[in-house]
């Protein structure tokens, strides 16, 4: 990993209370306000979310796999080709870059990685360490996962996203998982959003709930998020 990314390690412990965050009324909003805004906010983003992916899915196959290679090559000068961080990837799903080839080019280097794994809604995932020879089987949505690997932690995740603005908050797919999952990390990894310069929009909305990313990476740049809001 390169000083930049490498220097997050270890920088983001949660803080002890987000209450100012969680209580509408520490922001002078009613209960009844405040529902409304989610709601609102979910509507808007599921119709965004069900436009993204459309405009997604309409990009051509080969301009998806050039993309997808050169999201891997802005990712090789963030991270340096190490055996030390577990690095977590995800399996292409409606879309999303390949990052395959990019994983199998680290595992000739030492590189480590695992997979995500959804084991109940409204739980925070789990991560399953993933080896060439790693038996996979199909998961929730039929994604592949590992079937009998180990349980890790993950140093840096790489996201894959369906939207993300402006202030460097990602659009997912509506399970709340990655968010979720984020939140019960003691010290948070670095999280590197990866997508396509389409996915980009003014705003998500970011709720109180919402993580933000630390780089986001498409095929034409790799952003440090701070620089972005």
């Amino acid at each position: 990993m390169n000083g930049d990314a490498e220097n997050e390690i270890g920088q983001f412990a949660s803080p002890a209370c987000f209450m100012h965050e969680a209580d509408p009324a520490y922001i002078g909003l009613s209960a009844s306000d405040d529902r409304q805004q989610a709601r609102d906010v979910a509507r808007w983003r599921k119709a965004e979310r069900e436009r993204l992916i459309a405009a997604r899915l309409a990009i051509p196959v080969a301009t998806r796999t050039a993309a997808a290679q050169a999201i891997a090559h802005e990712l090789d000068k963030l991270i340096k080709p190490d055996p030390g961080p577990i690095i977590s990837v995800y399996f292409p799903f409606r879309g999303e870059p390949d990052l395959r080839p990019w994983v199998k080019a680290g595992w000739e280097k030492g590189m480590r990685f695992a997979l995500p794994v959804v084991l109940k809604k409204g739980q925070p995932l789990i991560f399953r360490e993933w080896l060439p020879d790693t038996r996979l089987e199909r998961g929730v949505w039929n994604i592949p996962v590992p079937a009998d690997r180990p349980e890790v932690t993950p140093q840096i995740v790489i996201a894959p996203l369906v939207g993300f603005d402006a202030a460097g908050y990602r659009l997912g797919y509506g399970g709340g998982f990655f968010d979720r999952t984020l939140a019960k990390f003691d010290v948070k990894p670095v999280v590197i959003g990866a997508g396509y310069d389409c996915a980009s929009i003014p705003t998500i909305y970011a709720q109180w709930h919402d993580v933000p990313m630390t780089w986001i990476v498409t095929e034409t740049s790799a952003v440090k998020a701070e620089q972005i809001r």
